[in-house]
C-alpha cells in the first residue's frame, strides 16, 4: 500500500507587497503542486496560506516516494546486431555498453517490421524529502515577480529576502537549503506579540501553532474579521461602511492579528468635498470611512492595527494626528479653488498638452465644444449649453485639488460649476464626461453629459487614428478600446438614435487646419464596429447575428442593435433555417446571373409555372405590408411577416427551374429572386445566419456554444 503523509511548506520573508500577496500565495501553490505532479508525487487538498510575512502551503496525503518506473530502450535490429556466425557485431556490443550491461543480457523485441534489440531498466523512484527542496526552489523560481530582489552576499534573488523556511513532511524534517536558507521545523510569530520561533509538530496542526502565536494565516479569515469588527465600530456612531473588495485585500496583506479602531476628526473638514476626504483615508492611509446611512460622510473613520495594544488610545490619537493634516492640505486646496469660478481656467489649458500632434487641452476642449454643438442639434438639445459644458469640462485639471487628487477630475469640476451657478445639465456633465470609465459602468444619465462623453471620446479616436497611432494588440495607452465600447454603450443602451459615421464626420470635421483627418472616419467606424461581436458575445447572441445586419450596411448603432434582436427572435422560428438556406440559394444563383438580368422587373406575362405566380405576388403583398413596419422600425414584426414566404419559396425552388435557356424566361425568374432579397435586406441578410444544430445549439462570437431553450 502506498504510504502518504501531509506537507507543509512555509517560506518566512520580509513584508511582502500587499497589492499582490494574494497573487503570489495563489500561484506558490499552484507551482509547487504542479512541480510534484511532473515528478509522478501524488497529493490530494492543497490549502494556501499567507500573511504579510510568510507564503504557505499545506497539502495532505503526499506520497513519500516515487512509484518505480520501467525504462525500455529499443537498439538495433536483430539482423543488424549479429554476424553470419551469431557473433554481435559492433552496433550490439555498443548499444550494450551505453545500456551498461553485457550483450546477453539485452532482449529482444518482435514488430510488425521485425525483430530489435532491447533493454529494460527498472527505476527505483526518489524519496519526497531528498525531492522537496529543489521542488520548492523551481515552484519559486516560476511565481510571478515583476522585479526580484538579491540580499547578502549570495546571488538568490526573490520578491523580499528570505529570513526562515519550514518544512513538515508528516513528522519528519526535512533536509536542505532554500534560496541560502537552512530548512527548518519551526515558523515564527507575530512580530510584536510572539516574536520567537513557532514550533510546528505536523502540518495538520500550523494554522492553530500560528494563531496561538498571534497570527492568523488564512488571509479569508483575516478579511472576514476584518469586515466584522469594522461594522460593529461602524454601528457604534449609528454609522454603515462600505468595504471596496480591493481595500480589505490590501488591509488583509497588511496585518497577520487585525484589531480594528474607531478613530475621528474635525467637522469642519466636512466642509470640503467627500470624494476627497474618502481618497485620502482610503488611498493613503488605508482607513475605512464611516457614513450617516442616507451616505452622507461622518467625522469618523476605521483603521485596521495589526497589534493588539495595551494602550488602544494612544494608537487612536497617531491616526488622528496622521489624517489631520491631509485633511487640512485638501480644504486648503478646496478653499483656494472656490476663489475662482470655472471659466477663469481656460487660457490655462493652453499650456496643458493633450498630445504633441494634436495640440494642446484647450484645443481638444475646443474641438469637442464643435463636435457637441452638432450632437445636440440632432438630439434636439440647447447647443448653447452643450458647448458651454464642452468649454468647461476640463478646466479643473488645472485646479489644486485635481492637482492634489489626480482621481477627482470631473468630480471638482462639478463642485465648481455647481458653486458657479451653472446650469444642473452643465453641473452633471463635468463629471459624466468620463462614464463609462470601465466594463460594467454606468453611463451618463444627463444629456450634457452623454453629449459631452460621445464628443470627447469621439474626438480622441479620430486624433489617434489620424496620427497612425492605433491600438496593437498589446498597447492601446490612449484607451481607444474601451473608447470605442463606450460610444456603442451610450448609442445602444440609452439609446441614442445617431449615425456613428454622421458624427465621426463632425469629429473630424473638428480638425481642420491643425492634421489631415482623410480616411480617418472610415477606419475608426471599422475599428468601433469590430467590438460589437465581442459586445454581443457577452449578451449570449452570436456572431452570425451581428454579420447579417451589419452587411447591410446600417450605420446607426440603437438601429442596428433592434435589427440583431429582430433576428435572434427571427432564427427561434421553425421557417427560420429553411428561409436562411433559401436565401443562401438565391445569393448563389444571383452571383452567377449578369446585372442586366432581372434589371427590368417582373413580366407577370412570363409566368409559366403557377409556384412562381404566387411567389412574384405574394413578394408584392407582403411588400405593401412591411412598408409601415420598416418606417415603424418594427424589424421583428416584419421578419415574422417575411416567414409567411417559406412554403412559396420552397415550392418554387421545387418546381420552377431558375436559370431556364428561354431568356426571358430566366430573365423574370431572376427578377423574382432580387425582389425576394431586397425583402429580407430591408432588415438583415438571413443568408449568413449559421444552421441550429438539432439540440438548438448555435456558436456565440467567440466560438462557444451556447444552448437556446424553446
Amino acid at each position: 500500500m502506498e504510504q502518504k503523509q501531509d506537507l507543509l511548506v512555509e517560506i518566512g520573508t520580509e513584508e511582502l507587497p500587499p497589492t499582490s500577496l494574494s497573487n503570489l500565495s495563489k500561484a506558490f501553490a499552484e507551482q509547487f503542486c504542479k512541480q510534484l505532479l511532473e515528478q509522478d508525487l501524488a497529493h490530494g487538498e492543497a490549502m494556501a496560506f499567507c500573511t504579510p510575512r510568510r507564503l504557505a502551503v499545506v497539502l495532505r496525503d503526499v506520497s513519500v516516494r516515487q512509484p518505480d518506473q520501467e525504462n525500455l530502450r529499443r537498439g538495433p535490429a536483430v539482423a543488424a546486431a549479429f554476424d553470419a556466425d551469431g557473433a554481435p557485431t559492433k552496433a550490439a556490443s555498443g548499444f550494450a555498453r551505453s545500456c551498461g550491461v553485457e550483450v546477453d543480457a539485452l532482449e529482444r523485441m518482435e514488430t510488425d517490421k521485425g525483430a530489435w534489440l532491447m533493454h529494460r531498466q527498472q527505476i527505483s523512484g526518489q524519496q519526497t524529502l531528498t525531492l522537496l527542496p529543489q521542488l520548492i526552489t523551481d515552484a519559486l523560481a516560476q511565481l510571478p515577480i515583476r522585479k526580484r530582489m538579491r540580499w547578502g552576499n549570495g546571488d538568490e534573488e526573490f520578491v523580499r529576502p528570505l529570513h526562515w523556511v519550514c518544512v513538515r513532511f508528516g513528522s519528519d524534517q526535512v533536509p536542505g537549503r532554500i534560496l541560502g536558507v537552512e530548512i527548518s521545523s519551526g515558523s515564527r510569530g507575530h512580530r510584536f506579540h510572539h516574536p520567537g520561533n513557532v514550533n510546528v509538530e505536523s502540518p495538520e496542526l500550523y494554522a492553530k501553532a500560528l494563531r496561538a502565536a498571534y497570527v492568523e494565516p488564512d488571509i479569508h479569515v483575516r478579511k472576514q474579521r476584518i469586515s466584522e469588527q469594522v461594522n460593529e465600530l461602524a454601528a457604534s456612531v449609528q454609522g454603515q461602511v462600505s468595504i471596496p473588495e480591493s481595500l480589505l485585500d490590501e488591509v488583509a496583506a497588511l496585518c497577520e492579528w487585525p484589531t480594528a479602531l474607531l478613530g475621528g476628526f474635525d467637522q469642519r473638514f466636512l466642509q470640503v468635498p467627500a470624494e476627497a476626504l474618502i481618497e485620502t483615508m482610503q488611498k493613503n492611509q488605508k482607513y475605512f470611512p464611516v457614513f450617516a446611512p442616507d451616505g452622507a460622510l461622518l467625522p469618523f473613520f476605521i483603521t485596521v492595527a495589526n497589534i493588539e495594544s495595551r494602550e488602544p488610545e494612544l494608537v487612536r490619537a497617531g491616526n488622528e494626528r496622521v489624517i489631520r493634516p491631509r485633511f487640512a492640505d485638501a480644504m486648503f486646496f478646496w478653499e483656494q479653488d472656490r476663489k475662482r469660478p470655472l471659466a477663469d481656467r481656460q487660457p490655462a489649458l493652453a499650456s496643458v498638452t493633450f498630445q504633441q500632434q494634436l495640440g494642446s487641452v484647450w484645443d481638444k476642449a475646443l474641438r469637442i465644444a464643435e463636435v457637441s454643438r452638432r450632437i445636440a442639434e440632432q438630439l434636439g438639445h440647447d447647443p448653447a449649453q452643450a458647448e458651454r459644458a464642452a468649454l468647461l469640462c476640463k478646466c479643473d485639471l488645472v485646479t489644486s485639488m485635481v492637482t492634489e487628487f489626480p482621481s477627482l477630475q470631473g468630480i471638482a469640476g462639478r463642485y465648481y460649476a455647481q458653486q458657479d451657478g451653472e446650469a444642473p445639465c452643465i453641473v452633471a456633465a463635468m463629471e459624466e464626461q468620463y462614464l463609462p470609465r470601465h466594463a460594467g459602468d454606468s453611463l451618463p444619465a444627463s444629456t450634457c453629459g452623454r453629449i459631452l462623453s460621445l464628443a470627447d471620446k469621439l474626438d480622441t479616436l479620430i486624433g489617434i487614428f489620424a496620427i497612425g497611432q492605433r491600438p496593437t494588440g498589446i498597447k492601446d495607452p490612449y484607451g481607444l478600446r474601451r473608447a470605442a465600447i463606450a460610444v456603442l454603450r451610450m448609442l445602444i443602451e440609452i439609446p441614442l438614435p445617431l449615425d456613428l459615421k454622421v458624427l465621426l464626420q463632425d469629429a473630424a470635421l473638428a480638425y481642420r487646419g491643425s492634421i489631415n483627418t482623410e480616411g480617418s472616419e472610415d477606419l475608426v467606424f471599422a475599428y468601433i464596429v469590430e467590438r460589437l461581436p465581442g459586445y454581443y458575445s457577452e449578451l449570449g447572441l452570436s456572431a452570425d447575428l451581428v454579420d447579417s445586419v451589419l452587411v447591410t450596411g446600417a450605420t446607426v448603432p440603437c438601429d442596428i442593435d433592434r435589427r440583431i434582436r429582430a433576428v435572434a427572435a427571427f432564427r427561434e422560428l421553425d421557417a427560420a433555417d429553411a428561409l436562411a438556406a433559401a436565401n443562401k440559394r438565391t445569393r448563389n444563383i444571383l452571383k452567377k446571373a449578369s446585372p442586366e438580368e432581372g434589371s427590368t422587373g417582373v413580366q407577370n406575362s412570363r409566368f409559366l409555372e403557377p409556384a412562381e405566380q404566387r411567389l412574384a405576388e405574394r413578394i408584392d403583398v407582403l411588400r405593401a405590408q412591411v412598408q409601415p413596419l420598416l418606417a415603424a422600425e418594427d424589424y421583428e414584426a416584419v421578419l415574422r411577416t417575411l416567414a409567411e414566404l417559406r412554403e412559396d419559396v420552397d415550392s418554387f425552388f421545387e418546381q420552377v427551374m431558375v436559370m431556364a435557356d428561354e431568356p426571358e424566361l430566366r430573365d423574370n425568374r431572376i427578377a423574382i429572386l432580387r425582389g425576394l432579397e431586397q425583402l429580407f435586406l430591408s432588415v438583415a441578410d438571413i443568408a449568413l445566419l449559421q444552421p441550429r444544430t438539432p439540440e438548438g445549439e448555435t456558436k456565440t462570437a467567440t466560438g462557444k456554444v451556447q444552448q437556446h431553450e424553446f
